[in-house]
């Protein structure tokens, strides 16, 4: 193994830690493999599932409590709404909590379990989500390696990442992300045969995740609790 080579691992561990530790501080005609599990994750009644722990990192860029209640959620929210009443939920319990640096950490994990799912890297999903979401995307993978089907997931761009829910239940603090995306998505059999999606085609997809963390302990992690999509 030459020092480039060493090199470019190292480099590859440095971005892998950095995408899992950031967080916290898709609408188209085809829709890739990931929607399925996103459905499958979302329970019935369209609650989020309750959050077992916590895991992607916070690391907030200055205490919000700090600043003046007008405008303190400046840019993301108006005085007054119920995402505004959350947020101010979140920093009562949490002083050190800023939302703008949890949705600059929220994209990167966005995109890094797009692909570990699309990639069936389940040791990536363990760290980033809930047991229950995990299982969920845990049986996908299962059925297409039953199949003997590969998924190849590429992002074009990721548009937009805005809160719209957050609230407070029991010890959990909840934070809901609209994601808007770009991405080409495509599945195909043991033989190279594309059996779903299409190589040449960009796909506008919007995803609603919501992500969760126990405010009460010093894990400073979120782990996605819950997803969904919007057609």
């Amino acid at each position: 193994m030459d020092i480039y080579t060493i090199i470019f691992l190292a480099l590859a561990v440095f971005i892998f830690l950095r995408l899992r530790n950031v967080l916290g501080q898709r609408t188209g005609d085809e829709r890739p493999p990931f929607e399925r599990a996103a459905r499958d994750a979302m329970p019935a009644d369209g609650n989020v599932v309750p959050m077992p722990g916590g895991a992607v990192d916070q690391a907030p860029l200055a205490p919000t409590a700090d600043v003046a209640p007008a405008e303190r959620w400046k840019g993301l929210t108006e005085p007054g709404s119920p995402l505004a009443i959350g947020l101010d939920a979140i920093v009562a319990q949490d002083s050190s909590f800023d939302p703008r640096h949890f949705l600059t950490g929220a994209k990167g994990a966005y995109e890094m379990i797009v692909l570990a799912f699309a990639n069936g890297d389940r040791r990536a999903l363990k760290d980033l989500l809930s047991s229950e979401v995990f299982d969920s995307f845990d049986a996908v993978i299962k059925d297409r390696e039953k199949s003997e089907q590969k998924t190849e997931t590429r992002f074009v761009s990721i548009d937009k990442a805005e809160l719209t829910g957050a609230e407070v239940r029991d010890r959990a603090a909840q934070l809901t992300v609209r994601f808007v995306s770009q991405m080409i998505s495509v599945t195909r059999d043991k033989a190279g045969t594309i059996v779903d999606g299409n190589a040449e085609k960009v796909s506008d997809i919007t995803d609603v995740w919501t992500f969760a963390r126990d405010i009460t302990s010093r894990d400073p992690n979120w782990k996605l609790v819950g997803t969904g999509s919007v057609q």
